[in-house]
């Protein structure tokens, strides 16, 4: 009876902040590709001051998308919230960060690897 009214009430929360949690997901989602750039970038540094840039870019970056996700879980249970931030990641990541910004070969195999997170992405958010 409590987890029906639970779910209930999260689902009826949830579609009333609509807006604001995709909003959260897409914020969340940029800045984790942010900060796997910057990561990128600085472990290619020519000195220690341009290293140290991309790791404080890297790392504020990553701070907001821990802002992010806990914003996310006022709305969303955990068990839906983290595979979905963390698929979202990997998927952007592989695609524009690896793939176009540093052109990086993706082999078939790592494909199918991105359309099965995608799968399970929508499987864990039940649609």
């Amino acid at each position: 009876m409590f987890r029906t009214t639970l779910r209930t009430s999260v689902q009826t929360f949830i579609t009333q902040n609509i807006v604001l949690v995709y909003g959260l997901i897409v914020i969340n989602l940029l800045f984790n590709i942010i900060a796997n750039v910057g990561f990128k970038l600085s472990s290619g540094a020519s000195n220690f001051r341009s290293f140290l840039f991309w790791q404080v870019i890297g790392n504020l970056a990553g701070f907001i998308t821990v802002l992010t996700l806990t914003g996310l879980l006022i709305f969303i249970p955990m068990h839906i919230v983290i595979p979905v931030t963390m698929g979202l990641t990997v998927i952007g990541v592989q695609i524009f960060a690896s793939k176009m910004m540093f052109n990086e070969p993706i082999s078939p195999s790592q494909w199918l690897g991105t359309l099965l997170v995608a799968i399970g992405i929508m499987l864990v958010r039940g649609k």
